[in-house]
This record gives structure tokens, sequence and C-alpha cells, in this order.
């Protein structure tokens, strides 16, 4: 059976050459693609321009955006940055994926208040600038009250949207940016690293560009989402992609046929996609009239609190596992952090077990929602597995079930697996081949290898250093990578990192209080 991977906006499968073997003018040579170490004679034999560049960071998302925005604010000019990327902006891919799994702009992301990618100071909040927007005091109680007597304050996506093109804007990022693909990064020999770039067709007289830096940071973010083998068997067997669907890709159709006629709808997953899929379901059912009936099916059933101990406790019940966040609060700042950063191996490993897993927000409007849907009948959660699906006419799809009453058969127009399975980081050709040649390895839970400033190991090209941010790093020494918080943590350890080797200037109190005063007035720098 083939394996199925979706391909993400800016994302690219692993390098593999040319079948013919002839390379273009200016094009990879064996010798390169062989080759761990590069010498500058091996790059000017195969023709490749070269561009000098003290850093240069690969992927052009939000991790891009907020490691530049810090750089830039200690004092680094344009001039010495480049961002490779196939994205039109940083939150492209992002956006994407919000977008598809039913966050459009004007809903809520998952996101504390002071995360902010556009604001590394984390004040004003997203809720003071809402509450100021607005001309209202209700974010501000929200945040005052959490989570006590409201929900966790969180922002609306297009807020978070506007507010990064804003900063975007204010620190001249599209000056930094190079279109164009990644193949490679390798180390070279007398120091830095050779980041190979696939300009777009027609813009360039050569099929590469050698980026030579002393400088390279990695934040490529997802290498692709893959699809549970039953998925696969179905889509590989009977060529339907609009009835078996991953919630990351776009499913509109699903929505739409529910409109034109009465229906049943089977949703697969616990996280808070499933929520938000399942707040789409019922919300089209109350606005629209419509006769909808769900299915929801849980790989494992949570039926009340749970955790190792008293002190790791997470609340649950109906199926869900509950978590303001995607993990606690802890691990940006406090006690988890701490005790992840003192961890090796399999107890590093076993630690981001308990405090991972599927997990969703507790929302008031979600849990009405559900609760009319169990009195009503139209909303069935159970604990199970899909064994086997076949079309059954008319675009519906049988589904046989293992659940704990036995075998099952249910008919459905449509399955929205909402798993959201993350492909290996080997599915992304400039993490595959940094695997294969740049000297990097994998962490205790497979992921990016890195340091607790977030240095790629084995990567090292003295006096040169490679970074890593964002989701290919989950695993190491700081939890939560994959988070706008996260990502901002990475890059201040990146920076400090780049401080010590004299890159750029330190972001000590007065710096960054002027910084500050600058951000607030959108004064250009």
């Amino acid at each position: 059976m083939r394996e199925e991977t979706i391909q993400l906006p800016g994302a690219g499968r692993a390098y593999r050459p040319d079948p013919s073997g002839a390379p273009q003018p200016g094009d990879l040579t064996p010798e390169l693609i062989e080759t761990d170490w590069w010498s500058d004679d091996a790059v000017a034999r195969a023709g490749i321009p070269v561009v000098d560049v003290p850093f240069v960071s690969v992927g052009g998302g939000i991790g891009s955006f907020v490691t530049v925005d810090y750089l830039r604010i200690c004092g680094v000019p344009t001039s010495a940055i480049k961002v490779l990327t196939q994205l039109e902006h940083p939150w492209e891919s992002y956006e994407y994926l919000t977008r598809v799994s039913q966050i459009p702009r004007k809903e809520r992301l998952r996101s504390d208040s002071a995360s902010c990618p556009d604001n590394i100071w984390g004040f004003p909040s997203y809720a003071v600038r809402e509450a100021f927007a607005d001309k209202s005091f209700r974010s501000l109680w929200q945040v005052l009250v959490e989570p006590i007597f409201a929900d966790y304050y969180t922002p609306k996506a297009g807020h978070a949207f506007e507010t990064m093109e804003k900063e975007y804007r204010r620190i001249s990022y599209p000056e930094t940016v190079v279109k164009g693909q990644v193949r490679m990064v390798r180390r070279r020999i007398g120091g830095g690293y050779y980041t190979i770039l696939t300009p777009p067709e027609k813009s360039s007289r050569t099929r590469r560009i050698a980026y030579r830096s002393k400088y390279v940071h990695i934040a490529v973010g997802y290498p692709g989402l893959k699809f549970l083998p039953d998925l696969q068997e179905y889509r590989e067997r009977h060529r339907d992609y609009g009835s078996v669907v991953n919630a990351y890709e776009p499913h509109e159709q699903i929505y739409q046929r529910l409109h034109a006629a009465p229906g049943t709808v089977l949703v697969r997953g616990g996280g808070i996609v499933a929520s938000r899929v399942l707040q789409r379901l019922i919300d089209d059912r109350d606005a629209r009239g419509l006769q909808t009936q769900i299915l929801h099916v849980f790989r494992t059933f949570v039926t009340g609190s749970h955790g190792p101990n008293i002190w790791m406790r997470r609340r649950g019940g109906d199926g869900w596992a509950y978590q303001g966040f995607n993990y606690p609060k802890s691990v940006w700042g406090g006690q988890l952090k701490a005790r992840v950063r003192k961890l090796e191996g399999k107890d590093r490993a076993d630690l981001y077990k308990v405090f991972g897993g599927t997990n969703t927000p507790i929302r008031r409007n979600w849990q009405e929602q559900m609760r009319r849907g169990r009195r009503e009948g139209w909303y069935r959660p159970f604990q199970g597995e899909i064994i086997a699906m076949e079309p059954h006419g008319s675009g519906q799809v049988r589904v046989e079930l293992k659940t704990e009453h036995g075998p099952q058969h249910v008919t459905v127009i449509g399955v929205v697996d909402c798993t959201g399975l993350e492909a290996d980081i080997s599915e992304h050709r400039v993490l595959d081949d940094l695997l294969q040649h740049g000297g990097a390895g994998r962490n205790p839970v497979d992921r990016l290898d890195v340091d607790r400033t977030f240095e790629v190991r084995g990567t090292r090209s003295e006096p040169g250093r490679m970074y890593a941010s964002g989701t290919a790093t989950l695993g190491g020494y700081f939890p939560g990578v994959d988070t706008f918080l996260g990502l901002q943590i990475a890059a201040q350890e990146i920076a400090d990192d780049l401080t010590r080797q004299k890159f750029c200037r330190r972001l000590g109190p007065l710096r960054s209080t002027s910084q500050w005063w600058k951000w607030a007035r959108g004064k250009q720098i």
C-alpha cells in the first residue's frame, strides 16, 4: 500500500537526485550530493553561484519570523539575515491549518493572552489590546477570573495574524526574504554552512543558489500529516478522496452534503480539532435546522480525572481529556520546565508521555452543545476503532466498527479523522538530509536532537552554529516548542547564544525598554 502524506504549504519531501543523472548548469553534482562536508572549490566546480550572508533561516514560517524579530530588536540589520522560504508570509502555513480545521479568523485559537508572536514582551497582551479595540472590559475580566469563573481567554485567529503583519512590516521582514525551495544544508570546510536554494522557475539563470553563512536556523514546521492505515487503504483502493478525509485537509464538501440532505457523519479523535469539527457540525445544525446525526469514536474513552498522581491529574469526562492549553502552563516557565531541562534519555521521554497526550480545553459552549446532543440523541460518543470501510452507494460509506458492545456497522456520508498524526521528520527533505549528511541525530522521542540553546547537536561547523526551533524539536529540553510562546522562548535562547558569539547585541534592561517604546509607537527598525 502506498503511504499517503498531506503536504503543507512550504513543506517538501526528502530530496532525491534527478534520475537522469545529468546535472543542469549551476546544479548539484554527484560529488556534492554524496559529500557531507563541502569545500568552496567543489561548489565552484558545480557552477553554483554563492551568496554570502551571516545568518540564514530556513522555513519562513512563524518560527523564522519570531527569531528574526528577536535579532532585529537585538540590532542585527536586514542585510545580515536571509529567510529562505516558499511562503508568501510567515503565518501562511499556520493559517491554512487553522482554517481547514474549522478555526477561521473570527474564531479563537488555543493560545495564552500574553503569547504574542508580534510582541516579545507580551505586554500589552492580546486581551488588553482586544479590550481597547472593542471598548469593553469583557476580555480583561475573563483574564482576571480564568479559569475558575470563566474559560481561559484565547485570542481570535484574525487578531493574531493582523498583529503579526504589523510587526512583519515594522521590522522590515520582507527585506530578508528570498523565495525558493531549500534542498539541503551542508557543513562547509573552513567553517559555517552552505544552504542550497532552488529559486522559482524563470526567475534565475541557474538551477541552484548557495547561501554561505556562519549561522543557520531551521524552522520548517510540520513535515506533513499522515493518515491512519485504514484511511490510507480506503482512499488507495476506492479513489474516494471526498468522503473519508483528514481534518487538516480541505473538507468543506462534508458540510455541504449535510446542508443538502439529512445524513450521519462519523468523527474520530479527542483533541481540539475534533472539538472544532463538532462545533462546526452543531452550529450548522442549529443555524440551518438540519437533522445531522453525529457519531463520535474515541480510541481512549476518558470517564473522569486521570493522571499518575494528585499533582499531575487532568480533568476528563464523556470521552475527553481536558486541559486549558497544549501542555500544563508550568512547561513554559515553572516546575515542569525546570524538571525537563535536567532529564536525559528515557526519563525525559517518559515525562513527555505523562504531561502530553491528546486533550482539548474546556469551553462552556462546547460542553452545552454536546450535553444537548447526548440528551436529544443526535450526538453519540463511544469508544471503539474502525475495522474497515467500503463505499455504499450514493456517495455514502459503510463503516465496520469494533466497540465495547461488539462489532457494529454504520452508514455515513463521511468520515472526518481528527487524529492529526504528524509525519516523521525524515519526510521533510531538509531534515532528512541533515540526518543523513549533516551530523544531526534524533532525541528520545525521535525528533531533531537539540541542546538547551536549540543548537542542533552534531552539526557544528566551527565557528558556525546551526539552530532549530518548532515542532521538529519536540522532545528536547524545553517542552511546548510548537506554540507561540514556545517559539518565542526558543528564539530568545538562540538570540542569547548568538549574543555570546558576538553576532548581536545583548537585550538588557535599557535596550529592552527602548525597543519596547519603539514597538509601542510602531516605529520602524
